[in-house]
């Protein structure tokens, strides 16, 4: 006799797979068109940085995915997320050290990024959040030239097995709609 194992859940399982993998590729796109335009951008001198480049893009905020602009420093998305959320908080001037922040520099850059942890808890409800600066190219910076900090909310289970086996992650949102959470979640000063 036939046995029948019932996987109810298969369908509804699929179902969501395939809706993540809509997201996902339209994540992928959008990161790809935010980089292009960018690439796009007016010319920047040599030896300008990719933050500064950005910043000189002369491009609106939500196609550059700055969340917030403050007088030495600002605050723009990962377009390369762990999670979504996930922020960096650089100063305008490029710096590659901590030790080279001006004091008022510093002051703006950790006070940015106090309230880039309050944005994506407010955002978020985040499980936790991981706060860190890679410094120099050793250290695993992907932009060596240019001081920045990572602020990204973390959520049990967002390291999955897509990650584990794959080396891919799922993001459940769109660039923009990151931008848009975050710009009205941010702090007013």
């Amino acid at each position: 006799m036939v046995e029948r194992l019932w996987a109810g859940w298969r369908i509804p399982s699929a179902e969501a797979a395939a809706a993540e993998a809509a997201v996902a590729e339209a994540a992928a796109a959008e990161a790809a068109a935010a980089e292009a335009a960018v690439a796009d951008g007016p010319e920047v001198p040599e030896g300008t940085t990719l933050f500064e480049a950005i910043l000189h893009s002369g491009l609106p905020d939500e196609e550059t995915c700055i969340v917030w602009r403050g007088e030495l420093c600002f605050a723009l998305l990962n377009i390369y997320p762990y999670a979504r959320g996930h922020l960096l908080v650089v100063p305008y001037r490029p710096v590659t050290a901590l030790g080279d922040l001006t004091s008022d520099e510093h002051d703006e850059l950790w006070a940015a990024v106090r309230s880039a942890t309050l944005a994506v808890t407010a955002a978020y409800e985040p499980h936790g959040i991981n706060v860190g600066a890679n410094l120099g190219r050793g250290s695993g910076a992907g932009v060596p030239d240019h001081l920045h900090v990572h602020v990204v909310p973390r959520f049990a289970g967002d390291t999955n097995f897509m990650t584990s086996v794959a080396n891919v992650r799922v993001m459940p949102e769109t660039l923009s709609d990151t931008w848009h959470q975050l710009v009205a979640s941010w702090p007013a000063v």
